[in-house]
């Protein structure tokens, strides 16, 4: 039930109108940027209209298909409604949602993975084309005409720049309190006219808190109340647990040699069980103080932020369960000043990331013994979901730390692999992998003594053999001694799974 006008500016309390009739003016063939990312402040209900539009336009045997551009993943409201009604011809930057990853590895919808720093400012360079229609979920339209963001920034701000024309969508569900949260900064150009961006600790305010937006663009308004896609997260798993622990260990570490502060610096961590597990075991350990430069806010976050050992979290969005989510709705006064949100192009900028001093924390497919890292593809050609912001952090961070559990599929494949089959980031930007059997720290180290502390402190102890046996035969007969490599059977690892259904040897 909507109740109480957030439209505050007559001008524009005109343009009020229903889903389908904001639907209508978004057009076969045009490009869409649409507002959300990890689930989070994205539209619901103008892409389900478009969505049943476009099915009407297939059934009369009409095509009818649009180009969109987000922050990141958004919701099935977005993502799944339009890729079922086979209604996106190309998606960018990154995407979670299964219906659409189907489409897109069935080769039926193209899909452009980018870097998430990236996608603001190619907007802007005119790489990407023209953009025709933004559809933006914010909070509220103040009287002046500027908007309230929502629980998500992401790439808002260029797409109410860039676009021709502007649906709006009021979402009563999000929290009033949200106004003042946010951080927009206006100060980014192209060269020659970019400036260093006045940002010098995580709780850094450089810009205002609404979004300026021309009010002759905005063509439509649609008011709603529905809850964001708010995922439930299991409890950590004991191998979650286990790599929680050996990052911990390797903080004291760290803080013991003098290599990072009490306070530590800035935590960026993606988004996931095993990153719910290490914020969440921070919040037991001696560091304080702390503070966060990261894309999103989770779960881990807030009970970081809530125990005080947490000072402040800078991020782009929220990525928070149902109980998380409703947590933070009926404390937000004890939340609001201790996050900022921003736009994408300022959390995941990497002169900000490199001069902060991020320890950088992501997820990976695979990682080969060398340190090489897959985060997007499955057996090197199935996309999963993307890149998104890994590799903005990973090359850019004071620590570049990689996790996942040693094996997937019941162990039937081993994340620690001859050869990575898709590499995001090579082995210079990895300096840190860590499993749950034990945490390889890489730096300094030759590929040769990278791939020796892999194998014996990361790998699964039913795939380590089979890897020595490798490496010591890549030792007798490859063709350089730097990475000594078989490129004869490097990949017969995910060949033999896509064979057999496991990578062990029978």
């Amino acid at each position: 039930m909507i109740s109480g006008s957030r439209i505050k500016s007559t001008l524009l309390q005109s343009r009020i109108m229903g889903a389908d009739d904001a639907a209508a003016f978004i057009t076969s063939g045009s490009t869409v940027g649409m507002s959300g990312f990890t689930g989070s402040g994205y539209p619901k209900s103008v892409p389900l209209a478009l969505a049943a539009r476009i099915e009407a336009e297939h059934a009369a045997g009409r095509p009818f298909q649009v180009r969109v551009w987000t922050g990141a993943s958004t919701g099935p409201e977005l993502d799944g409604a339009l890729a079922k009604a086979d209604g996106i011809e190309f998606r960018l930057p990154y995407n979670s949602d299964p219906i659409a990853r189907d489409k897109i590895n069935r080769g039926e919808m193209e899909y452009f993975d980018m870097h998430l720093s990236q996608v603001a400012p190619m907007a802007w360079q005119g790489f990407l084309g023209p953009l025709d229609t933004a559809v933006i979920e914010v909070s509220g339209v103040r009287a002046d005409g500027s908007l309230i963001p929502s629980s998500s920034v992401g790439n808002n701000k260029t797409w109410l720049d860039r676009a021709s024309k502007i649906i709006l969508e009021v979402n009563h569900w999000q929290n009033p309190a949200l106004e003042g949260m946010h951080d927009i900064y206006y100060g980014t150009a192209l060269p020659p006219h970019r400036v260093p961006i006045p940002l010098i600790r995580p709780d850094d305010r450089i810009g205002e808190c609404y979004f300026r937006c021309d009010p002759d663009k905005i063509v439509a308004i649609v008011e709603t109340d529905a809850p964001d896609r708010n995922l439930p997260f299991s409890s950590p798993d004991s191998a979650a647990g286990a790599i929680a622990g050996y990052l911990l260990e390797f903080f004291h570490h760290e803080v013991a040699q003098g290599r990072l502060p009490r306070s530590l610096l800035p935590i960026q961590s993606g988004v996931g069980n095993i990153a719910n597990a290490v914020l969440t075991g921070l919040v037991d350990s001696p560091f304080t103080d702390m503070t966060s430069y990261t894309e999103v806010i989770q779960d881990g976050m807030l009970d970081l932020l809530a125990s005080g050992k947490l000072r402040m979290a800078s991020a782009t969005a929220f990525s928070l369960s149902p109980d998380a989510a409703a947590r933070l709705n009926e404390n937000m006064a004890e939340f609001r000043d201790k996050m900022i949100l921003r736009p994408q192009e300022i959390s995941n900028h990497p002169e900000l990331i490199r001069r902060l001093g991020c320890l950088a924390m992501n997820g990976l497919i695979e990682a080969d013994i060398y340190g090489n890292v897959n985060s997007t593809h499955v057996m090197g050609s199935r996309i999963q979901n993307g890149i998104g912001g890994s590799g903005d952090f990973a090359r850019n961070a004071y620590v570049s730390i990689f996790m996942t559990p040693s094996t997937a599929k019941g162990g039937r494949i081993s994340a620690i692999v001859p050869q990575a089959s898709h590499v995001d980031h090579i082995t210079q930007d990895v300096q840190v992998i860590v499993t749950e059997q034990g945490l390889a720290d890489l730096r300094g180290l030759s590929p040769k003594q990278r791939a020796k502390l892999i194998i014996e402190n990361c790998a699964h102890p039913d795939y380590r053999p089979l890897l020595i046996d490798y490496y010591e035969r890549a030792r007798l007969g490859s063709y350089g001694q730097h990475s000594p490599s078989l490129p004869g059977e490097a990949l017969s690892w995910h060949q033999r799974f896509m064979s057999t259904g496991s990578m062990m040897i029978a």
